[in-house]
């Protein structure tokens, strides 16, 4: 049986050669840690760390390649940011559309250092009017935490608006591209955000356990390290060094996944971010038209293949969704994830808590073929039921 992998927002599989063949490269060629001596081989490791910033420099148009910090996931780099910058009675802002790795994080400060957390709710099709980020600041207004797309319906969020509401504020103002990042405009600069959380295993193309956080000047500041320890720098200073991005990268680095990552960003700059985005939103418009014509179906999102990160949410009526999964996995080999997606705030917004959704979302691995055989399979479930 022939197998069709439709979870991408999960992370991206199966991995491209080149990406592969980068890591294995470094393990085999290099293998030796960055900044941690002067033979030649640490030096090639500094270098190839150095030029991967430098991609995604480029890529999120970051004005500074030490701006850009690599971290071990994108929820690391979100607790970084909300463990570093706020305090005893800040005020944040959230969306209603937010995964738990703000929620979560925000509900430990809440309890701990009394922060308060106002979420501002979205349309039930997770869509967000950026006039309420506006109408909530107040005095104590700290922090602006916005998805850049949910990673439930894939709906895109006003990111763009809300950065220039808040452009020349005291507001910092963090964006989470864990679902655009690869595929959407993600301009560091044209956003005005002070921080851009990213994962390198999704639409990145890279490989898991490796993301990053890039940072305005203002917060690099301010921000304080979420881990401490050698840097490879200043040694003989016991206080972290306060520049970037050593401030913020202690320990042995991930290498190979930064070599994989960068492998990961040369793939999409050969491509074209332009092309990427028009065959994910072409498989997703066709899927989505597809399903029009299932019975029993409800799609959940704003159903616009446009303004979507080419992730769809779906329930079968009489059906659930967990089952739905297994009999898709089980009978035709394809691959979706049930359940919720780690974003109940997302669920309860849409109107799908507790039960959650079926979610499929796409990849450049995929293809018209897949779509077909998707919706080929969901019809022949759907008949069966009746």
């Amino acid at each position: 049986m022939n197998t069709i992998y439709a979870d991408h927002a999960a992370t991206t599989y199966p991995r491209a050669q080149e990406v592969i063949d980068a890591m294995t490269a470094y393990m085999k060629e290099i293998g030796c840690s960055p900044g941690r001596g002067g033979y030649r081989r640490s030096l090639d490791a500094a270098r190839l760390v150095y030029e991967a910033r430098m991609l995604l420099a480029e890529l999120f148009h970051v004005p500074q390649p030490e701006q850009v910090v690599f971290t071990p996931s994108v929820t690391y780099s979100l607790n970084l940011v909300l463990k570093g910058l706020l305090a005893e009675g800040d005020q944040v802002l959230i969306s209603s559309m937010e995964h738990n790795a703000v929620v979560r994080p925000l509900t430990r400060l809440a309890a701990e250092r009394g922060i308060q957390v106002v979420q501002l709710p979205c349309r039930p099709d997770g869509s967000l009017e950026p006039g309420q980020v506006k109408r909530a600041l107040r005095a104590n207004t700290r922090l602006v935490v916005l998805t850049h797309a949910s990673n439930v319906t894939g709906t895109l969020l006003p990111v763009y608006e809300v950065g220039e509401i808040l452009r020349g504020t005291d507001v910092f103002y963090c964006i989470d591209a864990a679902q655009t990042a690869g595929v959407e405009k993600v301009d560091f600069t044209d956003l005005h955000c002070d921080y851009l959380a990213f994962t390198g295993h999704k639409s990145l193309l890279g490989p898991p356990g490796i993301g990053g956080l890039c940072l305005s000047a203002r917060a690099a500041e301010i921000t304080k390290p979420l881990v401490e320890g050698g840097t490879g720098s200043r040694s003989e200073d016991e206080y972290q060094p306060p520049f970037l991005p050593d401030k913020f990268e202690s320990g042995t680095q991930n290498v190979p996944g930064v070599a994989g990552l960068a492998a990961g960003v040369r793939l999409l700059q050969a491509t074209g971010l332009k092309q990427v985005k028009a065959k994910k939103t072409a498989l997703t418009a066709a899927f989505l038209a597809g399903l029009e014509k299932i019975p029993g179906i409800t799609v959940y999102g704003t159903k616009d293949a446009g303004t979507s990160a080419g992730v769809v949410s779906l329930n079968m009526e009489g059906l659930d969704n967990g089952t739905l999964s297994l009999i898709l996995e089980q009978a035709y080999g394809i691959m979706t994830r049930s359940g919720l997606h780690c974003a109940p705030l997302a669920h309860k917004t849409i109107g799908t808590f507790p039960e959650g959704t079926l979610r499929f979302s796409f990849g450049l691995t995929n293809t018209e073929e897949d779509i077909d055989a998707i919706l080929a399979a969901l019809q022949e479930v759907a008949k069966e039921r009746n």
